[in-house]
């Protein structure tokens, strides 16, 4: 299996008329797993949707990188081609369009019964009652399903970097266990990188975290091992500069 590289350089961001990201630099590879921690307002879901492209983020200056391959400034349909995927915060939903037939669409026309066992297989590995794979894209579900649909995407299309904004958020104790122990063994099954952004060093209990970065006002502020993220959920932001 090839080791995939997603190279952030020098990324500036605004959203709402204002710069939110002012130089954020991340080297991911692999199977690796990079935590983003920092208080509210500190750019973190700005810097998810500046790497996605998302409509309303606009990147300024910096480079966004899978392989080599320079993504800033493409639509999000070509970094998704690419390799990247992103689970929102605050899934959408999208009536008339079907989880099967969005993903048929994503991943090319693959043989429907292979789709289909996919599915359920992701499905059943995160807990989501699989009559819901049948629904609208999200439509009617709660939050912690719509997170749970979020993992059956990821499982199904096998990216190559994946970006969580606040995936455990929304989650009870057994659904946050069951997510992130999907996402530990993906790391391994098919080597994604994941980005991780979270307040919680609970979702870490069993999702490995390599490297735990510090975000305030935009920047990387701080960056260490797993213990960062227990230390930062004691003494919180003071340290940084953070008040209030």
């Amino acid at each position: 299996m090839s080791e995939h590289v997603f190279e952030v350089e020098g990324l500036h961001a605004s959203a709402g008329g204002r710069e939110v990201l002012h130089g954020i630099d991340l080297t991911i590879k692999s199977g690796e797993v990079h935590v983003i921690m920092g208080p509210n307002g500190s750019g973190k879901s700005t810097l998810a949707h500046a790497l996605m492209g998302r409509p309303g983020t606009a990147v300024t200056a910096g480079s966004i990188r899978i392989d080599g391959v320079e993504l800033a400034g493409r639509p999000s349909w070509e970094r998704a081609r690419a390799g990247l995927f992103l689970a929102l915060q605050h899934p959408v939903e999208v009536p008339g369009v079907g989880l099967r037939s969005l993903l048929n669409a994503a991943a090319e026309g693959r043989a429907s019964a292979t789709l289909d066992q996919r599915m359920t297989t992701e499905a059943q590995a995160v807990g989501l009652d699989t009559k819901l794979l049948t629904r609208p894209l999200n439509v009617d579900l709660s939050g912690g399903e719509k997170k749970r649909t979020e993992m059956v995407q990821l499982g199904v299309l096998q990216p190559a970097m994946c970006i969580l904004d606040e995936i455990d958020s929304g989650l009870d104790i057994d659904a946050l266990g069951e997510v992130a122990r999907r996402l530990q063994l993906a790391t391994t099954e098919w080597e994604v990188g994941i980005l991780a952004i979270t307040h919680f060093n609970r979702f870490l209990v069993q999702l490995e975290a390599d490297l735990v970065h510090v975000m305030v006002d935009g920047r990387i502020v701080a960056s260490g091992d797993a213990a960062l993220a227990l230390e930062l959920e004691k003494t919180g932001y003071a340290g940084y500069g953070v008040t209030g």
